[in-house]
């Protein structure tokens, strides 16, 4: 565990820390640890030398692997590129990490499922990625390796990242009327929660693969609606717009999203003794955030 009997704080490498998971992780790290952040400037993930150097050099004991190519239309017509960063990047972090002794905790999606499931998804379940940017995160999973910590989530939305809630803020202060997907099922994922529930998984040295999405259900035409709503509230927005339900064939996209994302995240409350906390207010509080 970060910070019990130790002689030294435990350093930790955080790629990707100028992104929103990498903000909320520094934000909420162990006061314990010695936190290296590395970003897309300082590190380039694509370049397994750069990699490799620059674990090489930092030793840390732990690396969080937040950092992801996650254009994921784009991957479409970018896949080894996708690969290289999603997949690539994982293989070598890990590589060094089994020969100095450290651990790594890789970040992976619901994409990585095919999205056909009768109930929520469960960390065991098949995998099969339906988009480029699916198959390079399940590459990066197994590049992970068994020993490693792998977080799968989804709709992941936090302060200073671009994300539905921020592209939805956009919209609606831009037009008259938003047309927003109501055939795709999931449960929103607020950064806070997400960083809480990787740094409890380090501290009681888990392995595997887990899952963290915030508690309940929605579609992302609920989640606009209660975006809107909520940033009424909070001064946000002074107008409310129509939000129009549509369906995924009206809105076509080079990548294929899965109809069905709902995470299964009850092994990961129960190991960590955390209650559920319903996506609406997790959205809350990303948006007071905001207004801060």
């Amino acid at each position: 565990m970060i910070g019990e009997g130790q002689t030294r704080a435990m350093k930790i490498m955080v790629t990707g820390a100028a992104g929103q998971l990498g903000r909320a992780l520094i934000a909420s790290a162990p006061p314990s640890a010695n936190i290296i952040p590395t970003t897309r400037d300082s590190l380039d993930l694509a370049d397994p030398s750069a990699v490799s150097r620059a674990v090489s050099e930092i030793r840390p004991d732990i690396v969080v692997n937040a950092g992801a190519y996650v254009a994921v239309d784009r991957a479409e017509s970018e896949e080894s590129l996708a690969y290289a960063i999603n997949a690539g990047a994982v293989e070598v972090l890990a590589g060094i990490l089994r020969e100095t002794g450290g651990r790594l905790v890789q970040v992976s999606t619901d994409f990585v499922f095919s999205g056909d499931s009768p109930r929520a998804w469960q960390p065991g379940d098949l995998r099969a990625p339906l988009s480029a940017y699916g198959r390079s995160k399940a590459a990066g999973e197994d590049a992970a390796g068994e020993d490693a910590i792998i977080m799968r989530t989804a709709w992941v939305h936090g302060a200073g990242g671009a994300n539905f809630v921020t592209t939805m803020l956009r919209l609606m202060r831009e037009r008259d009327e938003v047309r927003v997907v109501c055939d795709q099922i999931g449960a929103p994922t607020w950064t806070g929660t997400l960083a809480r529930a990787i740094w409890g998984l380090v501290e009681r040295d888990a392995v595997g693969t887990w899952h963290w999405s915030d508690a309940g259900v929605a579609s992302w035409y609920d989640f606009a609606l209660a975006i809107q709503e909520e940033a009424l509230v909070l001064g946000l927005l002074d107008r409310a717009v129509p939000v129009v339900p549509i369906q995924t064939s009206e809105y076509p996209t080079p990548a294929t999203r899965p109809a069905f994302s709902l995470l299964d995240s009850s092994a990961t409350r129960q190991a960590l003794g955390f209650r559920a906390i319903h996506w609406r207010e997790t959205l809350r509080q990303h948006l007071r955030e905001v207004t801060a």
